[in-house]
């Protein structure tokens, strides 16, 4: 069985903003990979765009809260956008939903929160 890898793409947003969209699975096999490229992020707010994400496991959400932790610890924001309902019901079963800062799409996130910056 092979393994599926993550892909990142990372792009400058608005106000000290980092986009990353993530392409593929966050699982034990991908989580290692997306740890060290967040380890490397220093900007104010960071967008996890999980829109091509079409499954996590709890390896992969440990890695999210992992990251979470992180940025409230150096005082930074961490939101995401395009949960997709598979990824949302982990969030659920697991009751870490109130946890995250979450939006429908990207350009609602960037929004936000380059509005939120402003205000």
């Amino acid at each position: 069985m092979q393994s599926e890898s993550l892909t990142i793409e990372r792009f400058e947003g608005a106000n000290e903003q980092r986009v990353l969209r993530l392409i593929g699975p966050l699982t034990a096999s991908t989580a290692l990979p997306f740890q060290n490229t967040l380890r490397g992020e220093n900007s104010a707010t960071i967008i996890l765009d999980l829109s091509r994400v079409p499954y996590m496991d709890s390896a992969g959400l440990g890695s999210l809260v992992g990251t979470y932790v992180s940025c409230q610890k150096s005082g930074r924001r961490m939101a995401l956008s395009g949960v997709n309902p598979r990824v949302w019901q982990l969030f659920e079963i697991t009751k870490l939903e109130p946890l995250f800062l979450v939006f429908p799409r990207l350009m609602d996130a960037i929004e936000a929160l380059t509005n939120a910056g402003s205000a």
